[in-house]
């Protein structure tokens, strides 16, 4: 097992990378080293965790579906590998005052069902996105980007036809913004932008997703959906960059019991996995250490309060349950993967910022323990009359690990009783966007490389701020930091976030899967997203 001081060395060695890599977010072009022999046989499996809520972009969220949805369907711009924007749908664009920008379409672009794609395409899906009706878990994201009208047409007080965005003909997009958003095209490379069929969702409504209507303008296509069992995408042979592809067909699969993940992998049954079980993690690195792919990534598993509810609205109950959770020992000992232990929401070097740690981070546990049971005992709560509260977690092996660690830990060190129970992906996230929760298992993707994409979860009235913390000061500062990007008003942000406390950050994630070594091409970028496009399977 890796000691501490390997730890960190591998700690320098993600915030080294991400510092170079700088804003990664999503396309790398497929290069097939000159000599490689390919597999007449071009299809690939691959885990994908869970099934899906959806496949309708504007219903979604979490790495479950947006893996799928990122091989499905293009956005308009990219990043290359070196963080460059690049075109996808869009061949170029140009602003004069980084607040109107005009997007032009790619010429003879078309959906998988031979339509072309246009601009009014775009228009439709964003403001679809943004309506109040359509209650997409994203729809603030375009009030993040700073699009005209977004904010008030969330809110119900506009229509969504106000919305800052219009197509001039079928080829030409323009938006326009409140102010600058100095990373706006970088939003735009996130799968959540991707334009849908207005003609086929207007015919088919909420059933457009069903294979048989499914239009897509991504590498593949949706062939065959069986629920908890397989989603199967084909080759669209109508997507522009078709001749760079390489793989025909691709399945994924719901699985999300680490262990059956590994066997059928093992087996032959599965190319790349979701996951490796942390039992056999330092095994299979001995054994088969070439198929091991750990890659550093922008995401943060935590631990997130119900703000609403007592005795969770109390900052000292939530100060004195992250106080006291041993963040080493889950990230050195139950994980141990590489996996750093977080002590702010803020994953190290994003945006290539360095930030200042809390206080406490340098304490010994010992201490934190002592001033958690002083918060604890000052809310109300002691041996007489101890915590008492549910801890949920979404079914997964490794997450049912850490919570048997975290309600362990709690109750030794505060006499809290946390009641540990899993729930499937869908429940979960329905029952937590109706507050339905005392403390549940959450974790956040970067959806893009700026402190920016966290913090905005934790603003007010923000639709995936799911734990319902609300504080104006916050606000102020994530404002003020947008608006700037300017690394001390992150930094008051952050300080803000520690004193309340919403949420128990845990660990900083790293993508820990295996790779059949015949499976050219692999690469997880800093956002975790691998896409099929770039893979191809070598002749083995």
């Amino acid at each position: 097992m890796l000691n501490k001081i390997i730890y960190k060395e591998i700690r320098i060695l993600i915030y080294s990378i991400i510092m170079v890599l700088g804003s990664i977010t999503l396309s790398y072009a497929t290069v097939i080293p000159l000599g490689t022999q390919l597999a007449e046989k071009q299809e690939i499996v691959r885990n994908n965790g869970s099934e899906p809520a959806s496949l309708d972009v504007d219903k979604v969220e979490g790495n479950v579906a947006i893996n799928i949805i990122n091989d499905f369907f293009d956005t308009l711009v990219s990043t290359d590998k070196e963080g460059n924007i690049v075109p996808k749908l869009a061949t170029s664009w140009e602003t004069k005052d980084n607040k109107t920008w005009v997007f032009h379409l790619r010429k003879g672009i078309k959906w998988s069902d031979g339509t072309p794609i246009t601009a009014h395409d775009v228009v439709f899906s964003w403001r679809r996105l943004t309506d109040s009706k359509t209650l997409s878990p994203y729809g603030s994201y375009f009030v993040d980007a700073s699009v005209v009208n977004a904010k008030e047409i969330l809110a119900g007080q506009k229509k969504a036809e106000e919305l800052g965005v219009k197509a001039l003909d079928d080829s030409t997009l323009v938006v326009t913004l409140e102010k600058p958003v100095g990373y706006f095209l970088h939003m735009l490379a996130f799968p959540i932008t991707v334009p849908i069929s207005e003609k086929i969702v207007e015919k088919y409504g909420e059933k457009w997703t069903q294979p048989e209507f499914f239009v897509s303008s991504g590498a593949f296509k949706l062939s065959e959906w069986i629920v908890n069992e397989k989603i199967v995408g084909v080759r669209n042979l109508y997507y522009w960059d078709n001749k760079n592809t390489v793989i025909n067909k691709v399945t994924y699969l719901p699985i999300s019991s680490d262990t059956s993940d590994l066997n059928r992998y093992l087996a032959g049954e599965i190319d790349i996995t979701f996951t490796i079980p942390l039992e056999t993690f330092a095994s299979l690195k001995k054994s088969i250490g070439s198929q091991v792919h750990i890659s550093p990534i922008l995401s943060t598993y935590y631990y997130a309060f119900n703000n609403k509810k007592p005795p969770f609205n109390d900052a000292r109950v939530r100060q004195a349950l992250g106080l006291a959770l041993n963040r080493e020992i889950i990230a050195y000992k139950v994980v141990a993967q590489g996996q750093i232990p977080a002590y702010t929401i803020l994953p190290l070097g994003i945006g290539g910022f360095k930030f200042k740690q809390p206080d406490y981070e340098s304490w010994t546990q010992a201490q934190r323990i002592e001033k958690a049971k002083q918060l604890l005992n000052q809310a109300g709560f002691n041996k007489e009359h101890p915590l008492v509260f549910n801890l949920v977690y979404n079914s997964s092996e490794i997450h049912k690990k850490i919570a048997i660690a975290a309600a362990s830990m709690w109750k030794k060190n505060l006499g809290v009783i946390a009641n540990i129970q899993n729930e499937e992906w869908k429940v979960l996230l329905d029952n937590e966007h109706q507050g339905k929760f005392d403390v549940v298992r959450g974790g956040w993707i970067s959806d893009y490389n700026n402190p920016m994409s966290f913090l905005n979860v934790f603003t007010t009235n923000q639709t995936n701020n799911t734990s319902f913390y609300s504080n104006k000061n916050f606000d102020n500062w994530v404002n003020k930091a947008g608006e700037t990007n300017k690394r001390e008003y992150f930094q008051q942000a952050i300080e803000v976030l520690t004193k309340d406390m919403p949420i128990i950050p845990v660990y900083y994630y790293v993508t820990a899967v295996l790779v059949k070594p015949y499976i050219g091409g692999y690469y997880s970028n800093l956002i975790g997203i691998v896409s099929t496009k770039d893979l191809y399977v070598i002749k083995h």
